[in-house]
């Protein structure tokens, strides 16, 4: 007789670690998974690319409704789950429905949060999260004209940029002075403002929005320091938490994600844990590739293959943004012991930067060109001694290797 999986959260980090446990045990578990959207599982990181129109919904699905059933998968969509019972080791939904597991998977992902201001519940007021969000954003577009984003991150710049596409005109608010600071530095957040106002986008940095007005929509924007904008639609895009309540609620252990050990398992029994709801040592995740590794792993430990540990890794960030190349890895910022080599072509838009500590590298941001991003990362990785190759390194890999030969 199989044993039953439960999977709560039909999202990538999910439903990945359900495509790599059919690779190494399709016989094993009778899998039941619960998701809260009406949606079969799709690529989350392709919602920019829908809202710009350049894919449809359909092209992001990653499994539709008929791989479920081809799979012998059974899938509860529109569903939440709002309880676990450890003791019983069930899980219960909100309509009352009961099901049992011999292994859990908690795979809920992150919510995003919502400045606690004024006005956050009025209609036109959402984040950038999920198809419906896109969704509203589209059917916005069609009937309003002023939008204002808040946040100069990766997805609220991914959403400005949709929007503008979609014919509003578009704001970014941005509570300090550099765009995408997990990604870029000062210099290179510069160039990418200057290039996205000849674009057509506003900025307003270092603004801290104070509160929303409007009746029952959304009108304005009201700022600390007492000024205004019209305001048809406010996308929030000012980051994301660990949505750990039901773990939480349930006496599943919990920080500030949901805590799991090198295995990713939960410290509860027969429950593991994958993907932006995860906490493994200090730290939270939020990009796909180590999404990824969690999914290959627990896998494992579920098909009882046994022997792989998830070990947290550097990882690297190389995006496309609004038509913009970027790559950056490791500590791009630096401190009083490191060095810095900078490369900059302002006409190009093109710049490039690596931080030393005793000739090796432990970061790098690049701007405009990315192609040596992946070489400089292996140089990061192996922590490779670069006193022979410094004065070309800036150039790339392919000067390097014509200066060797």
């Amino acid at each position: 007789m199989k044993e039953q999986l439960v999977l709560i959260g039909n999202g990538m980090a999910g439903m990945r670690t359900v495509d790599e446990l059919l690779k190494l045990a399709p016989e094993k578990y009778d899998i039941t998974v619960f998701g809260a959207e009406p949606h079969g599982n799709y690529n989350r990181i392709m919602l920019s690319p829908v809202l710009a129109g350049d894919k449809t919904i359909g092209e992001i699905v990653i499994h539709d409704f008929q791989w479920y059933q081809d799979h012998n998968i059974t899938l509860h969509t529109g569903t939440t789950v709002t309880a676990i019972d450890k003791g019983n080791q069930s899980v219960i939904t909100a309509g009352g429905t009961q099901i049992y597991y011999d292994r859990l998977i908690l795979a809920t992902g992150s919510n995003p949060v919502i400045l606690p201001i004024d006005g956050k519940e009025l209609e036109g007021v959402i984040s950038f999260r999920d198809i419906n969000d896109v969704n509203i954003m589209i059917e916005t577009a069609k009937t309003h004209k002023k939008a204002i984003v808040i946040g100069g991150g990766l997805l609220g710049l991914e959403a400005a940029n949709g929007l503008m596409i979609q014919g509003m005109d578009v704001s970014v608010v941005h509570r300090s002075n550099t765009l995408m600071s997990q990604q870029l530095d000062q210099a290179a957040s510069d160039l990418m403002l200057a290039e996205l106002q000849v674009k057509g986008m506003h900025f307003l940095m270092n603004h801290d929005t104070a509160e929303l007005v409007g009746n029952e929509r959304v009108e304005k924007i009201r700022f600390k320091d007492g000024s205004e904008l019209d305001a048809d639609l406010v996308v929030m895009a000012v980051g994301v938490r660990p949505n750990i309540k039901l773990a939480q609620d349930s006496g599943i252990a919990c920080e500030r994600g949901v805590l799991v050990d090198d295995t990713l398992k939960t410290f509860s029994d027969n429950i593991y844990a994958v993907g932006e709801c995860v906490q493994y040592r200090n730290e939270t995740f939020g990009l796909v590739a180590p999404l990824y590794e969690q999914a290959k792993v627990c896998a494992k430990q579920l098909a009882h293959v046994g022997g792989s540990k998830y070990l947290s890794s550097v990882t690297a960030t190389k995006l496309k943004v609004t038509g913009i190349n970027l790559f950056s890895a490791g500590d791009f910022i630096g401190d009083n012991e490191s060095e810095v080599l900078i490369y900059q072509d302002t006409s190009r838009h093109i710049y490039k930067k690596i931080v030393l500590k005793e000739n090796k590298i432990i970061g790098t941001v690049l701007y405009g060109d990315t192609t040596d991003g992946n070489w400089y990362f292996s140089l990061l990785s192996d922590e490779k001694d670069i006193s022979g190759i410094r004065e070309d390194i800036l150039f790339g890999q392919h000067q390097v290797d014509e200066d060797l030969c």
